[in-house]
C-alpha cells in the first residue's frame, strides 16, 4: 500500500507506492500540511484503484517523469521486465521474523548480521523476482575480495555461510511469488579440509598433570568426553547423574546464555569413565551441586575467550606444544576411543554425531592398526595364500 511522505530535506510530499512491482517514488510541489496530504492521499487512492483494474497510466499522473517513459517501453515492446514482486530487503526483513521461531538466538543474531553488513547492502533496493542468476555470481565474486579486520580475505567456508541466507531467501520467494529461483544450479564453493590435530596420549597426560589445579578437573572431563566448548562451559550439576555414572548434554552455553542444543544429535547422554567419575567428584567437592559445575568465583559461568588466552595457551608454551585450539580436545576423545578399540556407533553418540560417516573420514588416519584398515590384514593373507602355493609339499606333509 502506498503512502504520502515528506522529504526532510526540503519539506515537500511526495508519492511513494509500488507499480508492476517497481517501487516509485514522485516529488510534488507542495509542503508538508494537513490539507495538502489529504488532497495528495486522494490521489493516491485513484491511483491504487487504476493500478488494481488494469488501467493506471503512468504518463496521465507524472508526465515528466523517467518513470513513465519506462512503463511506456514495456507496454509498447509487450516485454515485462519487472515481477510483481516484493523489493529484497521488504521480504528478507519478513522471512526473518517468520524464521526466528524455529532458530537459536545465536543463529538469529548471525543472520541478521549477515542480512544488515552483507545481503541487504547488496540486494536491498532490487525486488526478489529481478535478481538474475549473473547477479548472484557476481555478489559472490565480489565477497572473495572482501578483507577482514585482520587483513585476510573472507574464507571459502565464510562465503558459502554468507550465501545460505541468499539461496534460502531466493527460493522462498520464489515459491511465493511463482518464479524460478536464479539460485538453481548454483553450487556451494569447495570448502578445504580441515585438518584435525588430536593430542597424544602422552601430551594429554603432561597437560592435566601441569595445568593449575583449579582447571585440572575442567580438562580431564573436556579430553575424556568430546564434550563441545558451549557444552562443558553451560553444563549444571542437574545434568550430572553420579548413580548411572552419565553427563547429559541438554544445553549448551553460546555468547553467554544458555540455549538448547543445536539439533538431535547433540542432545545425548554421555558415559563416565572412572577418569572423569573422580573428576567430577573432586569438583563437587569445589562448587557443590548448585548451578554451573565449573565456574567463576562468583557463580557464573567461565568467559572460553578469557580461560583460552590465560590459561590453556600459556599452558601449552610452557611445555613447548603446539599451539593449538582447545576444540582439538574434542578431537582428542575420538580418536582416543577408536584407538581404545570402542564400538564406532558408541562413539558417535558420545560425540553426538549422527551416523558414523563423519566419525571414519575425520579420525580414522589417526588409529590404522587398532582399526585394521591400513592393509595389513589383507597383506597377511596374500603372504599366506602364496606362501601355501610355493611350499604345496609342507602343506601337503602337515
Amino acid at each position: 500500500m502506498g503512502k504520502i511522505v515528506a522529504r526532510p530535506e526540503t519539506g515537500k510530499l511526495y508519492f511513494d507506492f509500488r507499480f508492476r512491482g517497481k517501487r516509485c517514488r514522485e516529488q510534488s510541489t507542495l509542503p508538508d500540511t494537513s490539507q495538502n496530504r489529504k488532497q495528495l492521499e486522494k490521489i493516491l487512492a485513484r491511483i491504487e484503484a487504476e493500478i488494481t483494474l488494469g488501467s493506471f497510466e503512468y504518463a496521465a499522473y507524472f508526465p515528466n517523469s523517467p518513470n513513465a517513459e519506462k512503463f511506456a517501453a514495456m507496454s509498447k515492446n509487450a516485454v515485462p521486465s519487472f515481477h510483481e514482486t516484493p523489493l529484497f530487503r521488504d521480504f528478507s526483513d519478513d522471512w526473518l521474523n517468520e524464521m526466528k521461531i524455529q532458530w537459536r538466538q545465536s543463529h538469529i543474531k548471525t543472520v541478521t548480521g549477515t542480512l544488515n553488513n552483507y545481503l541487504n547492502p547488496h540486494f536491498g533496493e532490487k525486488e526478489v523476482g529481478c535478481i538474475t542468476k549473473k547477479d548472484i555470481l557476481d555478489f559472490r565474486a565480489s565477497l572473495a575480495k572482501v578483507t577482514t579486520r585482520s587483513g585476510n580475505s573472507l574464507s571459502a567456508s565464510r562465503i558459502n555461510r554468507i550465501m545460505t541466507p541468499l539461496r534460502m531467501i531466493l527460493s522462498e520467494a520464489a515459491n511465493r511469488h511463482e518464479f524460478s529461483s536464479p539460485y538453481h544450479g548454483i553450487k556451494s564453493l569447495k570448502v578445504p579440509r580441515t585438518d584435525v590435530e588430536p593430542f597424544t596420549i602422552d601430551e594429554v597426560r603432561q597437560i592435566i598433570n601441569t595445568v593449575r589445579s583449579d582447571f585440572r578437573n575442567y580438562y580431564t572431563v573436556r579430553f575424556f568426553t568430546g564434550m563441545r566448548t558451549g557444552e562443558i562451559d553451560g553444563l549444571q550439576w542437574d545434568y550430572v547423574d553420579f548413580t548411572r555414572r552419565q553427563i547429559l548434554i541438554r544445553q549448551s552455553l553460546v555468547d553467554g546464555r544458555m540455549e538448547h542444543t543445536k539439533n538431535d544429535g547433540s542432545f545425548r547422554t554421555i558415559e563416565m569413565s572412572q577418569l572423569v567419575f573422580d573428576a567430577l567428584k573432586d569438583q563437587e567437592e569445589a562448587t557443590k551441586t548448585k548451578g554451573f559445575v565449573f565456574r567463576t568465583r562468583t557463580g557464573g559461568p567461565l568467559n572460553h575467550n578469557n580461560v583460552t588466552k590465560r590459561v590453556w595457551y600459556p599452558l601449552l608454551r610452557h611445555l613447548g606444544l603446539r599451539k593449538r585450539r582447545p576444540y582439538q580436545t574434542r578431537h582428542t576423545a575420538a580418536t582416543l576411543w577408536l584407538a581404545a578399540g570402542e564400538n564406532p556407533e558408541w562413539i558417535a553418540r558420545q560425540m553426538g554425531h549422527t551416523t558414523t560417516e563423519m566419525l571414519f573420514r575425520v579420525y580414522s588416519r589417526y588409529v590404522p592398526n587398532l582399526t585394521r584398515r591400513d592393509g595389513s590384514a589383507f597383506e597377511r593373507l596374500l603372504i599366506n595364500e602364496f606362501d601355501a602355493q610355493a611350499n604345496p609339499e609342507e602343506e601337503t606333509n602337515s
